[in-house]
């Protein structure tokens, strides 16, 4: 079993970004999430990261990182782990297999600690979209389609329907859902309140939030976290 099978929330934390004034780090592990992934597009170095792991370090929370490229990768006993994305609708090649290419020449690469998500993204105005030259004008049919082909023929653990900036269609993340057996589904995007939280919940396995965070703070975040959950247990 991953440990993903069982999140229900995952907070999103972009070393680029600052926290909101009189904020911790301790009030960002206190927020209720299942895990806190570290990762952003632009802007990010390893000092960035590095800073974050060790705020976190001593708080009981799963703590990964999702590297935007192999030179912000962080090599420390805290991280539980690395997901690394692979943007299976991406127009430039490079985020389907060339970066990964150059991180797999590095020999401290820890393979029982690194797992790919499979990235559909869907909002052609962030700047994950325009890094990778993102085909985002996608239907529910093409969507399900890359989520099987994801699991099926790239033998994926997690899909992530990514609409980074805005709220997506609950409609085309339930046909993700759909289409996936096994696959643990992310949805990540414009989730900024109770109800969105818990709609996205509804129709995903687990609901990512990360500029809420840096916007309006851990309080808000709390109220994504129990949304999360009530769709779990309303289903």
């Amino acid at each position: 079993m991953t440990p993903w099978e069982d999140w229900n929330h995952v907070l999103k934390v972009d070393p680029d970004k600052p926290l909101v004034e009189g904020e911790t780090f301790e009030d960002v592990c206190r927020t209720g999430t299942d895990a806190i992934e570290i990762g952003g597009t632009l802007d990010v170095t390893a000092d960035k990261t590095r800073r974050i792991i060790d705020a976190c370090r001593k708080h009981d929370v799963p703590l990964y990182q999702e590297p935007s490229n192999p030179a912000v990768v962080v090599d420390d006993d805290a991280l539980d782990g690395y997901l690394v994305p692979v943007v299976m609708n991406a127009g430039d090649v490079s985020w389907i297999t060339g970066a990964h290419k150059e991180w797999v020449r590095i020999d401290s690469v820890d393979w029982s600690k690194t797992t790919t998500e499979a990235y559909i993204v869907m909002n052609p105005e962030a700047s994950a979209a325009t890094l990778t030259e993102a085909d985002c004008d996608q239907s529910a049919d093409d969507v399900a389609a890359y989520a099987k082909v994801a699991e099926k023929m790239f033998g994926q653990e997690i899909v992530y329907v990514e609409y980074s900036g805005t709220y997506g269609d609950p409609e085309l993340v339930g046909a993700a859902r759909d289409a996936l057996d096994d696959a643990t589904l992310f949805y990540g995007g414009g989730v900024r309140s109770y109800d969105a939280a818990r709609e996205m919940g509804a129709v995903a396995d687990t609901v990512v939030v990360g500029d809420l965070l840096h916007d309006e703070g851990c309080a808000a975040v709390r109220e994504t976290v129990e949304g999360a959950k009530d769709a779990k247990i309303e289903a």
